[in-house]
């Protein structure tokens, strides 16, 4: 049977153990929280160069001093203590070092644009590639009428079909704000959009390759249904009713595209890196566009769903259109090209 006087004199033992333990390690403790505590509340300022130098090594002393106190079971307050310290000095080590606020506006400052035109040649290359994909679509339609199935889904080659007559054609653009047959369709085109974007970025891997033939076969569906509505001379009408969404869904695909040939050029020709070394700096700067590709699929589905329902004629839609692609254009090369220039002035 234990005995009082042992029960005390193992639970002065344990106190003893663990102030020698606080006390040989008590002033790193101390020093970390105090940096800690200064960086946390933004006065970085008054934390010492020695101090910031030193962090590392006790932060690292501080989580070894947590893994003995465990190991030795010392008292809980002090366990709880070191443990608190380890989390608030692991954010300030290896943490953020910026906060969601200040990330966008780096990103949205400057941060996106830059990566865009960092995309260079595969910019132009995927630009071309879907330019040629529309032409494409056009003649092979104008060429075997049959070539318009194959291209055009058929749930909504309903009225949309060549031989449709023009008044058929133009009630598909205008007046169906309240009906399903437009909603339908401009869901599709989102969602489509949307896959297309996503699959043309990660197909990069394969050298670029399926990401081009993905870009010629969805632009060959707008090349077909634009042979349609300009054979009945609805050209300038389906122009402007697939701009207002448009201009920011096509140049998000264009983006898309771009950042995957970026990555499968990358890995095709890394020069003297590696192909997994020149595939991931690539990823980085495509990564960063990709970031930005969801906002404009979000933008582009908010003017899907509102501006297009709302603005029911030709030069209204043209004009919300033109103005994205303004918007988009100035922002990715002349604003921010003109920000670098009056830098490097300076």
């Amino acid at each position: 049977m234990t005995r009082p006087a042992d029960i005390d004199e193992a639970v002065n033992a344990a106190l003893l153990k663990s102030d020698r333990f606080r006390l040989e390690r008590e002033s790193d403790w101390l020093r970390l929280e105090a940096i800690v505590t200064a960086m946390e509340k933004g006065r970085l300022r008054r934390v010492s160069d020695e101090d910031l130098l030193a962090l590392p090594q006790l932060y690292r002393t501080v989580a070894s001093s947590l893994s003995i106190a465990r190991a030795i079971s010392l008292d809980a307050a002090t366990l709880e203590y070191l443990e608190a310290l380890t989390q608030r000095a692991w954010f300030v080590v290896y943490g953020p070092r910026s906060s969601l606020g200040s990330w966008l506006k780096g990103f949205l400052g400057g941060g996106w644009s830059q990566a865009v035109r960092g995309l260079g040649i595969d910019l132009a290359l995927a630009l071309a590639v879907m330019v040629a994909g529309v032409i494409a679509g056009w003649f092979l339609v104008a060429g075997d009428v049959e070539w318009y199935r194959t291209l055009v889904p058929g749930q909504f080659a309903d009225a949309r079909v060549p031989g449709a007559s023009p008044e058929v054609l133009r009630a598909t653009l205008f007046g169906q704000s309240e009906q399903d047959g437009l909603g339908a369709f401009a869901a599709y085109l989102f969602s489509n959009n949307a896959g297309v974007a996503i699959m043309a970025f990660a197909l990069g891997f394969a050298f670029g390759v399926p990401t081009l033939m993905l870009l010629v076969q969805n632009t060959a569906v707008l090349g077909a249904m634009l042979w349609l509505y300009a054979g009945a001379g609805l050209t300038l009408d389906f122009a402007a009713w697939i701009s207002v969404h448009g201009t920011t869904e096509l140049f998000a695909i264009l983006l898309a595209g771009a950042s995957g040939l970026h990555i499968g050029r990358a890995m095709a020709f890394p020069g003297e890196r590696s192909v997994l070394a020149a595939a991931a700096d690539a990823g980085q700067r495509a990564a960063q566009v990709m970031a930005g590709v969801v906002f404009m699929l979000v933008m582009a589905a908010l003017l899907e769903g509102f501006a297009r329902q709302l603005v029911d004629n030709t030069p209204g839609r043209m004009g919300i259109g033109f103005c994205m692609l303004m918007v988009w254009t100035a922002y990715f090369f002349a604003f921010a090209r003109g920000r670098r220039g009056a830098g490097d002035g300076a």
